[in-house]
């Protein structure tokens, strides 16, 4: 149980350097949109729920069909499974909220160097 432990807090980290590597890449491709919103009246929040919302697009879509595969491979493992049901909604949706709020995390970082950007800095690189 402790190597299972062990294993899951690996993929968790490996899953949030992953979300943090796609939308940290997205907005250094995406400077000088920024840097134009900004200079066009954009404010900073509105940035930071651009970032995230492309960073937890993808990621929605994964909680939702991996709960929706969850479900239907823990009937077919029924046997397998002790103490617990296959449609146990507990340990599913903990799981879920838990990699959620990691994927959160990881695009708070590039979200808020997004809305840090300079607009004329942005523009003078092009």
């Amino acid at each position: 149980m402790t190597l299972m432990l062990l294993l899951a807090g690996a993929a968790l980290c490996l899953a949030c350097l992953g979300i943090y590597g796609v939308v940290s890449q997205a907005v250094a491709q995406r400077t000088s949109e920024f840097g134009i919103r900004m200079a066009l009246g954009a404010t900073a929040g509105r940035i930071r729920l651009a970032v995230l919302r492309q960073g937890m697009g993808p990621v929605t879509a994964g909680v939702l069909v991996g709960l929706a595969l969850a479900v239907g491979v823990g009937r077919l493992l029924r046997s397998l499974l002790f103490q617990v049901s296959p449609t146990d909604m507990l340990p599913l949706v903990a799981s879920a909220v838990v990699l959620v709020l990691v994927a959160v995390a990881a695009s708070l970082i590039p979200a808020r160097r997004a809305s840090r950007i300079d607009p004329m800095t942005a523009l003078r690189v092009e």
